[in-house]
């Protein structure tokens, strides 16, 4: 039995499950369980690291204040990361993100600052330009996932690894989302390393410009969509998106009711971005003619979706049911 010292060294080293109740089509699937860090998601890694890093080159010092834009997991990950190091920690999320998310944060003793979600990047409530923006007036640590080196890092040093050896380096596809991007770049580089050969295939929600700029090279206005923390209206800097080579535009429909399938079919609890991803590779399953090994990811638990995609009412509020 291993015995932790503290709560960050329990990050990462995640199971994997094989898919056994859903129709794969002629493939396997495994979920990755994300859910199962300390913080709940697969953001707590980059939060590890990425506060590391910034120790190690001096940007963070004892008693400076961090602050990071982040539709929730990302925070909850640094909440970890601050209360076991003392730093106060402000969070600015879109105002579309779940209270379960809100009230999660502020018992972890994070400052929380709701900004909107209908706007933009440029505008000066955009959730990322007013991160930047207080910590530039206040003289905070803006950790910046959608642009810091150490967020992909964190995915090629430990989630792709993982991935490769839990699959014995028997795998043939991954499916992922793009939120930051780091998971694309990270895991996919790592295993393009290991096999050049493997598909990465990206889960995008239907409105979000990145399935048309993979599938077509399309460049699209943004739309909106319900999923928290996946699908972008822009392409972040330390996103490598042509290490896709397909994408699947997932409406929000198909990936709540995804979400909940898993949850009646496989017995896990899963986020509203994991039913989109789940989506997008139960469909890559089903199109193959030749058995393929294929993993993708659990991002995070449903347990912070109860009021949203595991309410009945609010799923009939959104036409999704």
């Amino acid at each position: 039995m291993n015995v932790y010292q503290n709560v960050l060294a329990m990050v990462g080293n995640t199971p994997m499950l094989k898919v056994s109740n859903m129709d794969t089509g002629p493939c396997e699937l495994y979920l990755k369980l994300e859910l199962a860090n300390p913080g709940g998601s697969i953001k707590d890694r980059i939060a590890v690291e990425m506060i590391a890093a910034a120790e190690a080159e001096g940007k963070l010092k004892p008693g400076d204040t961090i602050i990071e834009a982040t539709a929730g997991n990302t925070g909850l990950g640094l909440a970890l990361v601050a209360s076991s190091k003392g730093y106060p920690l402000k969070i600015v999320m879109p105002d579309k993100m779940s209270q379960e998310k809100v009230n999660n944060l502020r018992a972890m003793g994070a400052e929380v600052v709701m900004t909107r979600s209908d706007v933009q990047k440029g505008h000066p409530e955009y959730y990322q330009d007013m991160a930047a923006r207080l910590a530039e007036e206040n003289g905070y640590f803006y950790v910046n996932q959608f642009e810091n080196a150490a967020n992909v890092e964190a995915h090629y040093n430990s989630t792709g690894p993982e991935i490769w050896q839990q699959m014995d380096g028997n795998l043939d596809a991954f499916v992922c989302g793009v939120g930051s991007g780091g998971t694309l770049t990270g895991i996919g580089r790592y295993l393009r390393e290991q096999n050049s050969e493997v598909d990465l295939v990206l889960a995008d929600p239907a409105g979000s410009i990145l399935e048309p700029l993979i599938n077509r090279n399309e460049e699209v206005e943004a739309g909106s969509w319900l999923a928290e923390g996946i699908g972008e209206d822009f392409v972040p800097k330390i996103c490598e998106i042509k290490l896709a080579n397909k994408a699947y535009a997932i409406d929000d429909k198909e990936g709540f009711n995804t979400a909940r399938e898993v949850l009646k079919q496989e017995g896990i609890m899963v986020g509203s971005s994991s039913g989109y991803l789940i989506a997008a590779a139960l469909r890559y399953c089903r199109e193959q003619t030749e058995a393929k090994r294929v993993v993708t990811l659990a991002c995070d638990t449903g347990n912070r979706y109860l009021s949203k995609l595991f309410n009945d009412e609010w799923m009939r509020s959104q036409d999704l049911l």
